[in-house]
């Protein structure tokens, strides 16, 4: 995929954001240098604080054993903890979904979906971008059949007034807020962007990485040639798409430029849905994104996440076929030297980028190094080069004790 330079668009939301309070509070310690003293962070507003109560609330679902979190482990930089490729819901918590769970951290500094002016999709939350805001994306799963499973609003509201913490709800947001079940639920779902946006623990920068670059510590030698494998464009090239380097307005970087691309990642039977030949998840294009169905060419093509706290998100990519750092880099670098190793045979040869339909598998990328490579080349990176790249990922983990 063609892709244009973002940094003032990213630069623009990161600097609204630290005008808005870096999006809430604990603004200081996103923008302080690792290590330094820094103001405790502010106290959550009263609306956030109902809202970490609503994104932890089990009797919101119908089976009475999901929340927010139950996907979202904060031991798990907010993203699944339970190694399946996508998780389980719905009434009795055995209902499979369709896509890996992603990380919710520094989601704040996320771009509404919009396309740039070379026509590259950027933003959105979700894998497919289709939802405009925190607000936005945290009303789908109280109705998912696979997720929490609720029948309508009338159903949540219902359990929202048994809620321990009711009370707070209403004092919040008005003694008459369950008058109006639309305002109600919009409550709920503010409540929870607010939790996400105000909350330090959403984006508290302070990896070895961000160490690092403030001078606080050294990378070993085996991290330092990970960054530099990771950043040449004839190597791993992955900064093409994960930027490491500061933002203008010295916002730490964020691993991501929040474009799309289409990788041909393998089909994973390990999702019931593939059981069925003719069920293909298509990313931009559908099924769950219905505006840009008629794109074709964004067939296929999913939103390139951060890479902050990869090596506590497994599995990887959007259909979770990938169990470890090792093989994602891997695949990387060798899914057109050696497709065998990615992807089962068929009566031609090897049936590459079998999780697209035969019509779509063109808008994988194929120009872009390291996905450049022809049959029988040399891989952009030696097992040992890989290994460097994994250990300067490990970096990247949020909590670092130095």
């Amino acid at each position: 995929m063609v892709r244009s330079t973002i940094v003032a668009a990213m630069a623009a939301t990161a600097l609204l954001l630290s005008a808005c309070g870096g999006g809430g509070g604990g603004s200081d310690n996103a923008n302080a240098a690792p290590g330094t003293a820094v103001p405790s962070a502010p106290a959550l507003s009263a609306a956030a604080q109902v809202g970490e109560k609503i994104f932890n609330d089990v009797t919101l679902s119908v089976s009475g054993q999901q929340s927010c979190a139950t996907c979202h482990d904060a031991a798990h930089a907010h993203a699944n903890s339970d190694g399946l490729a996508v998780p389980l819901g719905g009434p009795t918590m055995t209902t499979s979904g369709f896509r890996n769970t992603p990380s919710l951290r520094y989601l704040s500094f996320t771009p509404t979906f919009f396309f740039d002016s070379e026509g590259t999709p950027t933003g959105g939350f979700f894998r497919d971008g289709r939802a405009t805001s925190f607000s936005e994306q945290s009303r789908h799963p109280f109705f998912g059949a696979h997720e929490m499973a609720n029948a309508d609003v009338a159903a949540l509201l219902t359990k929202l007034r048994s809620a321990s913490y009711i009370a707070e709800f209403t004092q919040v947001f008005g003694a008459n807020i369950f008058d109006n079940d639309t305002a109600a639920f919009d409550r709920i779902v503010f409540a929870l962007q607010q939790y996400q946006k105000e909350d330090a623990e959403f984006r508290p920068f302070d990896s070895k990485f961000d160490y690092y670059l403030a001078g606080k510590v050294a990378l070993t030698e085996q991290e330092l040639r990970g960054l530099a494998l990771f950043n040449n464009p004839n190597k791993g090239n992955c900064a093409a798409c994960h930027p490491s380097g500061r933002q203008p307005d010295g916002t730490p970087p964020l691993f991501t430029d929040f474009t799309y691309d289409n990788l041909g990642v393998p089909r994973n039977v390990d999702i019931p849905a593939t059981a069925d030949p003719n069920y293909f998840d298509l990313g931009l294009c559908g099924p769950d994104r219905t505006d840009l169905s008629t794109r074709t060419d964004l067939c296929g093509a999913f939103k390139v996440p951060t890479l902050r706290n990869v090596a506590l998100t497994a599995p990887y990519f959007h259909n979770g076929k990938f169990a470890t750092l090792r093989e994602v880099v891997s695949f990387y670098v060798r899914r057109d030297t050696n497709p065998e190793e990615w992807y089962p045979p068929n009566s031609g040869g090897i049936d590459k980028f079998n999780d697209l339909p035969p019509q779509y598998r063109n808008n994988v990328n194929t120009t872009e190094a390291p996905y450049n490579r022809q049959l029988g080349d040399q891989p952009a990176l030696t097992s040992g080069e890989i290994d460097d790249v994994v250990a300067f990922l490990n970096t990247l983990t949020d909590g670092y004790q130095p």
